[in-house]
């Protein structure tokens, strides 16, 4: 049925995969960054961060995409004088976990601002230090409030990772694009990858799943 290409749409799956993964932990990183920033009560510090958050968010993906393969190309030929050609999965990777890390950071503010004051205010009665109040009282609750709009914006990053094949990174759909136009059959090679995806968004939508379940059973007790 597909003509001997599955084992080339199984490795872009995997590839796919691999994308998403690292361009969650790079996103994360820059989430709690760009969250720190717009924190901060230094104010340039909290105008870089809701500068990132605002621009990112405000452009499309695919934009983004350009602005790392061919602005980083460009970077890198001012700054070694000769042309440098950026590996797609890299630019892939910084692209995406650009675009995640300014979701990611609005949604660590909305979280954390949504534990009282009060929370704060009694655990340094109670004699914790900044710090202790952060990591046992604070943080734990916005974790909650975070978990299921963190999970639901991983999902779409995953489905995200489809527009990296413009620039070649050989990922799922670029592995469906080689299929189709060697097969001629792209009704079929795009039925499959869509199948593919059905099953990765499907398995991360039950990981969520268990993981809010999880995460609820303190409230529950």
């Amino acid at each position: 049925m597909l003509h001997g290409f599955g084992g080339q749409l199984l490795l872009g799956a995997l590839t796919t995969v691999q994308l998403a993964a690292a361009s969650l932990a790079l996103g994360t990183l820059l989430g709690a960054l760009g969250c720190w920033l717009q924190l901060s009560g230094h104010g340039v510090l909290r105008a870089i961060g809701n500068g990132y958050a605002a621009v990112v968010r405000g452009v499309p993906d695919l934009l983004v995409v350009f602005a790392v393969f061919f602005g980083g190309a460009l970077t890198l030929a001012s700054l070694t004088g000769r042309y440098v050609e950026i590996d797609t999965f890299v630019a892939g990777v910084v692209a995406l976990g650009l675009s995640f890390g300014a979701y990611a950071a609005e949604i660590a503010r909305g979280a954390l601002q949504s534990v009282a004051r009060t929370q704060r205010e009694a655990a340094r009665m109670l004699g914790l230090s900044r710090a202790q109040a952060l990591w046992t009282v604070v943080l734990p609750q916005a974790a909650r409030v975070a978990l299921a709009p963190f999970g639901n914006q991983s999902i779409v990053l995953l489905k995200q990772t489809s527009i990296v094949s413009i620039v070649g990174c050989d990922e799922l759909m670029r592995k469906a694009a080689e299929a189709s136009g060697a097969t001629r059959e792209p009704f079929t090679m795009y039925l499959a990858v869509a199948c593919i995806y059905l099953a990765l968004t499907g398995f991360a939508t039950l990981c969520l799943e268990w993981a809010e379940r999880r995460a609820s059973r303190p409230m529950a007790r």
